[in-house]
């Protein structure tokens, strides 16, 4: 029975997916590290170990930043095509995927075969990244997750409108200093629709189209979400595992690869 590996290089964490043709067998997320090589074969160790296999003879899709550092994958596929097919896997009535990571927002439009049909990123700013919203928490003085839960008892949302990262921290911190200071529910939502205000504008740039999915590290965060599906109009659709989305789509592609050799 075929069993292939997806690997998702990112800036800051290794995403693995086992495949085998009755389902997924095992996932694991990592640290990227210094050292990229060294850290993928520690996340596919913690991913091999507990289902008792080994690297020996299986197929590696490698997708990510960090793809060409990897020296043990058989191949390398971009992240928007496998983002493309993993969400097509998980949900096939997919036709957007918004990817939010660390540091690069994607929005990628998907057909209905699950190929990759356009897409539109942000990766020259740190604005409406995972990075931004961690300054973001640190300077309100609190975890990320804490400000996720704050945003959803606000009543309004403060005005955070700059589109450069650095002039919309001092109107976070204007806010802070205000007299009386504007209520921190009211700050953590409009933080959240800051960034939520340029994903907007990438899906506008290829066209909205329904269904959305929401994938990455940044997808996990409450606030996010909330404030996505209240500017879209309707709910995104979150996979349980929304990192791992793009190491699914390789799999997927090193599976066919290894049937296609074998006809």
């Amino acid at each position: 029975m075929i069993t292939t590996i997806g690997i998702d290089i990112g800036s800051l964490n290794i995403k693995t997916v086992v495949l085998r043709k009755d389902g997924i067998l095992g996932t694991a997320v990592g640290p990227t590290g210094d050292d990229v090589e060294i850290e993928a074969r520690k996340v596919l160790d913690s991913t091999l170990s507990p289902i008792n296999l080994s690297l020996d003879g299986l197929f590696i899709t490698a997708t990510g930043t960090g793809a060409k550092l990897v020296s043990i994958a058989s191949q390398q596929k971009s992240v928007n095509t496998c983002l493309a097919r993993g969400i097509h896997h998980l949900y096939p009535s997919v036709r957007m995927v918004i990817d939010m990571g660390a540091e690069s927002t994607t929005v990628v439009k998907v057909n209905s075969r699950g190929r990759l049909e356009d897409w539109a990123n942000h990766d020259k700013c740190a604005s409406g990244t995972g990075l931004f919203l961690q300054q973001m928490a640190k300077l309100m003085k609190m975890p990320l997750a804490q400000m996720s839960e704050l945003s959803l008892k606000a009543d309004g949302r403060a005005d955070i409108t700059n589109t450069c990262a650095v002039f919309a921290e001092s109107e976070v911190i204007s806010h802070v200093h205000r007299v009386p200071p504007t209520p921190m529910p009211e700050m953590a939502a409009g933080i959240f629709y800051s960034v939520i205000s340029r994903v907007i504008a990438l899906c506008k740039r290829i066209g909205i189209e329904r269904d959305i999915a929401i994938t990455g590290g940044v997808s996990m965060i409450d606030g996010i979400i909330l404030s996505l599906d209240s500017e879209l109009g309707f709910k995104v659709l979150r996979p349980e595992s929304p990192q791992s989305v793009a190491a699914l789509g390789a799999a997927i592609i090193a599976k066919e690869h290894v049937e296609k050799s074998q006809k």
